[in-house]
């Protein structure tokens, strides 16, 4: 499959943006690279002339941005997403780089859009930004100046998802659906629904359970049928206690 209708289905997301002037940057970045889906969460500032100065002949890819007020929004639809993170944040999934990063979310891109998630410039991602993307991944750099501009992080990443594509074999028959973010969160609230209502969760004192189940979960990837079975068991389970 060649590149470009695969990088089609890569979506870059920018969370919580707090300077224009990135925005445009994260623009002209992806625009080097082939990729146009850009997604917006809550930036401080945009549409902006700033933003547009940065993008430097990348306006197309800025004018089709959407913009929305949460990371559940910006990833509903996807099959697979990795998240940018500078360090490793408790009950996480291990990290991984950004060319075994990419070389997953090309694998994806046969079953839908993928997204690669950025968090604020200064913040970056909170924990439960990250807990919505399967993989976190970080960008070794030098630990006595790790400090790295959103934009240029943007282009490391877009590089290595073209790198990815271009390289990307076609798809082995009968290769399993996995389950798309929606299902997989429907399956998080419906669980989490069963433990409190058989009193194993208690809501005052969480306990940290809901980022265990994550992470367990997490790990292995669930397939579209597996949630279905899993749903459909908590649904039975849920009859006996009634």
């Amino acid at each position: 499959m060649k590149p470009a209708p695969v990088l089609d289905r890569v979506r870059i997301v920018l969370a919580r943006t707090s300077h224009p002037g990135n925005i445009g940057a994260a623009a002209r970045a992806m625009k080097t690279m082939g990729l146009s889906q850009l997604v917006l969460v809550s930036p401080k500032s945009f549409p902006d002339a700033v933003a547009t100065a940065r993008a430097s002949g990348a306006g197309d890819v800025l004018d089709a941005a959407r913009v929305v007020d949460s990371l559940d929004a910006a990833l509903r639809g996807t099959v697979f997403s990795a998240a940018m993170t500078a360090r490793r944040r408790e009950l996480s999934l291990p990290m991984a780089y950004p060319r075994a990063a990419s070389q997953m979310l090309a694998n994806y891109t046969a079953q839908g859009d993928v997204a690669l998630v950025f968090g604020n410039e200064t913040s970056g991602m909170t924990n439960e930004e990250l807990a919505l993307c399967d993989l976190p991944v970080t960008i070794p750099a030098n630990p006595d100046y790790s400090s790295l501009n959103l934009a240029a992080a943007v282009q490391i990443l877009c590089y290595e998802m073209r790198l990815s594509c271009e390289t990307l074999a076609p798809p082995p028959d009968g290769a399993a659906m996995a389950a798309g973010f929606d299902e997989v969160e429907g399956f998080y609230a419906h669980i989490e629904q069963a433990m409190i209502a058989s009193g194993f969760l208690d809501p005052g004192n969480p306990r940290k359970l809901m980022p265990r189940v994550r992470r367990l979960f997490g790990r292995v990837r669930l397939e579209k049928e597996e949630v279905g079975i899993l749903r459909g068991l908590l649904s039975a389970l849920g009859h006996k206690v009634d």
